[in-house]
């Protein structure tokens, strides 16, 4: 006789919290975070002192500089992103003061007052270049190297770990399009409680994910892993419907009804219009979001013809649990 497997822990109560917010509950106010002429003033501090003493941004750490005013702001941030809306937007960093090397040593230490930096490749790169360059999607080329459009999705959905909050430092937007949407998947969830309660379930059960290449060469091309997962007191959501079917195709299995049904449902209400807010990125502004209970994407866009006018993202990945390597 074959043991049936127990059925995973599912949150089976609806979250009224403020992560569970809808299209018409947020205004800019509620995510747009300013920055003090103080926190200004520690960031110039910190660029001069790297032009008197150069370091690597990566051996930077905030002990190293007076960032009062700039820690305060941090820590907004992280309240925000943990137990608010889930998503903070900085306004703004005046980077056209600084080198491309300074905007990135600014990026680094702001991310380390927020967290534990970590690795956001398979290959230990952790300051990541988001633009457009200009390969063609195949396997194992991430589309945030494109500018093609990006559906809602989390950053790594198929770690055992992935990175808990995402940070974005914008030196340049696009000249046309990428324009930013983020959806709360508190909401999915609930929505997905009320209305489509068996097809809920089947999410907190494994799906095959495409791991994009990046692991050691020997190792499997697809984990197997679920969207939600609960612990009785810590939701996490991991959403990207495109890996999900890349990692059936690698796996050579091919999804199951139940389970082609359940990701449908999801999708839908991700593209419903009164769940997402929008906005367009900014020069100067550091977009932040809560990776494990929030869900982004982005549409097309044209870049500038001038190359020091393309869209350049600087994305840091923090995360407090195991190491700091890509797999945690």
């Amino acid at each position: 006789m074959t043991a049936r497997l127990a059925a995973p822990p599912m949150l089976d109560a609806e979250v009224r919290d403020a992560r569970a917010w809808r299209r018409d509950a947020l205004t800019p106010r509620d995510w747009l975070i300013p920055l003090s002429p103080r926190c200004l003033d520690e960031l110039d501090a910190v660029t001069q002192q790297l032009r008197r003493d150069p370091l690597p941004p990566l051996v930077l750490t905030p002990e190293q500089f007076a960032l009062g005013a700039c820690a305060e702001v941090m820590r907004r941030v992280r309240d925000t992103l943990r137990t608010g809306v889930g998503l903070a937007v900085l306004d703004r960093v005046p980077v056209e003061r600084y080198s491309v090397e300074e905007n990135r040593a600014l990026a680094w230490v702001l991310g380390s007052l927020l967290g534990r930096l970590v690795a956001q490749k398979w290959d230990g790169t952790m300051v990541y270049d988001v633009r457009d360059t200009g390969r063609q999607l195949e396997y194992g080329v991430r589309r945030s190297v494109t500018n093609l459009d990006l559906v809602f999705h989390t950053d790594a959905a198929w770690l055992d770990l992935p990175p808990e909050l995402v940070g974005l430092y914008c030196i340049n937007p696009a000249h046309e399009g990428g324009v930013s949407r983020f959806v709360s998947l508190v909401s999915v969830h609930n929505e997905l409680a009320r209305h489509h309660p068996t097809l809920l379930a089947r999410l907190y059960r494994a799906f095959p994910w495409d791991r994009q290449a990046e692991h050691a060469p020997e190792d499997d091309k697809v984990t197997r892993r679920p969207v939600f997962q609960y612990d009785g007191r810590t939701f996490m959501a991991c959403v990207n419907e495109k890996l999900v079917e890349t990692g059936a195709e690698l796996a050579a299995e091919p999804l199951d009804t139940e389970g082609r049904e359940a990701l449908a449902a999801m999708r839908a209400l991700l593209d419903s219009p009164e769940l997402w807010v929008e906005f367009t990125i900014e020069r100067g502004q550091v977009q932040f979001i809560n990776n494990r209970q929030f869900a982004h994407s982005r549409t097309d866009f044209t870049d500038a013809s001038e190359s020091h006018l393309k869209r350049h993202m600087i994305r840091l990945w923090t995360r407090e649990e195991g190491r700091r390597s890509f797999h945690g």
